[in-house]
């Protein structure tokens, strides 16, 4: 892994430091801040000793009499994931854990708006976004989570493929951001789908997240109006014994065939290379959004080991159907008594393999979904899958197109959102996000 996707990766803990004190003599506002500050190290030492610190791996200790007070989980609030660093040339959000909460958001510029007004609201965007994942409180805030340390915060910004268009840019739109072909499964609604900018919002607290979706929202006013907004969740971090991958809502262990960034060709498969034509984009992906929603009711009357053959892995620990762990690799040649495979031909593992898609490969990032129900009482719920790669043709494209000429899984799913953007590198000190787009 190298040094620049440690740097885009790895969370840090915020805490008081005494240069702070100097800082903030006579500035009752910075006081109030350092105080919060304080008293997020303090909960964290007293609660050191019932918390398992690492990823997903948090869990309070059970001994604790009904008598006791709640014990905060510290390193969840004071954690920050830093909006810029030296080294990062990524945005956070695309390497950063899974975060318990989720909000998509699509906006179109407003007419009339053009390049230097897009530019005016990446400007402040950016300005908030680093404001809100430092912890910090911007001007105006709404108070909704004054209480709260920056609980993992991040915000990640992209543009359309209309974007470019309405700003007067289209000798700089990547061909890479044509738009995805139509597939037999697509019931897509317009409406709920691209956009010109669009922003992944993810926290480890419920009204961390929602809050800097509204102060974005309250940024764009004037400049770009809200297309289409998604809410998603995952597991809180500490919600298991010990950190692992995630399930979606089938209860099927999802992510396992993921990219790492410890793999030599990580860098590559994910983010535009330094080559790249637009040189915009040079350390940048392409993030491609699909709402999914999965037909629980069919999927739930079907045996595990229906379920089982239809994915390909054992439900229990996410195994490949050939044995051995999650994390072994499956065996593709592999026939049972009756000769047939083990992992079915079309088993939605070995259909969305590298192996077989000539290597080809992308970062899953999703969310789970619910909406209620709909009409005939089935639930509204599924994936907000969001996947990661430096070119969609050669990744998601081809993959899906592979999906769905013969996927055992596609019956029990409905694309009912899509969505393609070019995600800018992370900006550099006393930049915002796209500069280098809108006034190179």
């Amino acid at each position: 892994m190298s040094k620049r996707t440690e740097q885009a990766a790895a969370p840090r803990t915020t805490g008081a430091k005494a240069s702070d004190e100097s800082k903030t003599s006579g500035d009752p506002q910075a006081s109030t801040e350092l105080s919060r500050r304080r008293l997020l190290g303090t909960v964290g030492a007293a609660g050191a000793a019932g918390l398992v610190v690492g990823g997903a791996g948090g869990a309070i200790g059970a001994s604790a009499s009904q008598q006791d007070p709640p014990k905060a989980l510290a390193t969840i609030g004071s954690t920050e994931v830093p909006f810029r660093t030296a080294r990062a040339r990524h945005q956070a959000g695309i390497t950063t854990p899974l975060q318990a909460n989720g909000h998509l958001a699509a906006f179109d510029l407003a007419p009339g708006a053009d390049r230097k007004a897009a530019a005016a609201l990446l400007r402040r965007w950016s300005r908030t976004a680093e404001e809100l994942m430092a912890g910090r409180t911007p001007d105006a805030d709404t108070g909704v989570a004054l209480d709260a340390g920056p609980s993992s915060l991040t915000v990640t910004f992209g543009f359309g493929h209309s974007f470019f268009g309405r700003t007067g840019l289209t000798k700089r739109r990547p061909v890479q951001l044509d738009p995805l072909p139509d597939f037999s499964a697509d019931a897509l609604d317009p409406g709920r789908s691209n956009g010109d900018l669009w922003i992944q919002i993810g926290a480890d607290d419920a009204l961390v997240a929602f809050h800097a979706l509204r102060a974005l929202q309250k940024d764009a006013a004037g400049s770009a109006r809200l297309r289409w907004q998604m809410n998603g969740f995952n597991r809180t971090p500490g919600a298991t014994a010990h950190p692992m991958t995630a399930r979606n809502l089938m209860g099927q262990i999802d992510g396992t065939n993921n990219p790492k960034p410890s793999d030599e060709d990580f860098d590559q498969r994910i983010f535009v290379g330094r080559d790249a034509e637009q040189q915009w984009m040079r350390g940048g992906s392409y993030a491609v959004f699909r709402r999914i929603r999965m037909l629980l009711d069919d999927w739930e009357k079907r045996s595990r080991r229906e379920q089982e053959k239809v994915i390909g892995r054992r439900k229990d620990n996410g195994a490949p159907l050939t044995g051995g762990s999650e994390t072994t690799a499956m065996r593709l040649d592999a026939t049972g008594p009756d000769g047939l495979p083990v992992i079915p031909a079309n088993a939605h593992a070995r259909i969305a393999a590298p192996e077989s898609n000539q290597g080809a490969a992308m970062l899953r990032r999703p969310f789970s979904f619910h909406d209620g129900y709909r009409e005939d009482g089935a639930p509204d719920a599924g994936l907000l899958f969001i996947c990661w790669q430096a070119d969609p043709l050669r990744a998601f494209t081809q993959i899906q197109r592979k999906l769905d000429r013969g996927d055992a899984l596609s019956p029990f799913l409905r694309h009912e959102a899509s969505g393609l953007f070019a995600v800018p590198p992370a900006a550099e000190a006393g930049d915002y996000v796209g500069r280098p787009l809108l006034e190179g």
